[in-house]
């Protein structure tokens, strides 16, 4: 289940880089999986993972980071 935007608003601002960097590294594997041939576990996650990186970057952008 992605990151919902209440969740990410009670991250510090140091939380807040780590998920969206894992969150990066996560979508970049599942894309390397689809790109090869491969069947994702679950075919929404991609999609999932893009909102949630979205939704972080939004949030990170509102409160005056990055």
């Amino acid at each position: 289940m992605g990151l919902k935007a209440k969740e990410i608003r009670k991250f510090t601002s140091e939380e807040r880089r780590e998920k969206l960097e894992e969150l990066k590294r996560e979508l970049m594997h599942e894309k390397g999986v689809a790109a090869m041939g491969g069947s994702p576990p679950s075919p929404g996650k991609i999609r999932q993972l893009r909102t949630s990186v979205a939704r972080m970057l939004t949030i990170m952008h509102e409160e005056g980071e990055r």
